[in-house]
């Protein structure tokens, strides 16, 4: 098995209009820096916005959707210094599309951030390190696991390194008003876990094992 290793941060919201997002943030993978967004609609039509065709090939083959946009995705972060109308120590998350506008306030670290940040680097974005987070994650949060089977004979390992609590989100998706914050929920569908049921922000490193083709 071959590893794809992608760090940045997943913003996971849910609306009051029934739709679900999942924002990837991606600095260091593979495929570049990018950014990606997965949708899944109050009737339950799960979305993919990729940015390019390969970006869009390996999500699609590990994740499961009903359509695929190859669009621009773009994600501005704005860092508040309490003078510019952004309280300090806040972030705004501005994310751009042709399908989808999305602003998110993120505010204060979660508890769980806190647990998780006390946890060195190297060990908690280190697949083996699911071998203990996926039991507690299962226990403690709806709908999430750190590691479990993908698409395609992948198998994937989610390693948290900071949790952020999510407190506002306004936008569009084809249109459509997306009305103000809601918990995700039902838990999106898109793989073997959903984002947290409450909208958080969560620094990470996901690692993917894909077959080797030889």
């Amino acid at each position: 098995m071959a590893r794809a290793r992608f760090q940045g941060q997943i913003a996971g919201v849910g609306t009051t209009s029934g739709l679900r997002a999942v924002v990837g943030r991606w600095e260091h993978s593979p495929l570049g820096a990018f950014a990606d967004v997965m949708v899944e609609t109050a009737s339950g039509h799960r979305v993919l916005l990729a940015p390019r065709p390969e970006v869009a090939d390996f999500v699609a083959a590990t994740y499961t959707f009903d359509e695929v946009r190859i669009e621009p995705v773009d994600v501005d972060v704005a860092s508040g210094t309490g003078r510019d109308g952004l309280p300090a120590g806040r972030l705004r998350w501005e994310v751009s599309t042709p399908s989808l506008q999305l602003s998110c306030g993120v505010g204060r670290r979660t508890a769980l951030g806190v647990a998780v940040s006390l946890v060195p680097d190297r060990v908690a974005t280190a697949p083996a390190w699911t071998r203990v987070t996926d039991p507690v994650a299962r226990l403690l949060v709806r709908g999430v696991r750190t590691r479990g089977s993908a698409g395609g004979g992948r198998r994937e390992f989610y390693g948290a390194t900071d949790v952020r609590g999510i407190d506002s989100a306004a936008g569009r998706f084809d249109g459509d008003r997306l009305g103000s914050l809601a918990p995700l929920d039902p838990p999106c569908r898109f793989g073997f876990s959903s984002a947290p049921r409450r909208p958080v922000l969560t620094s990470l490193v996901t690692t993917v094992e894909v077959p080797d083709p030889r």
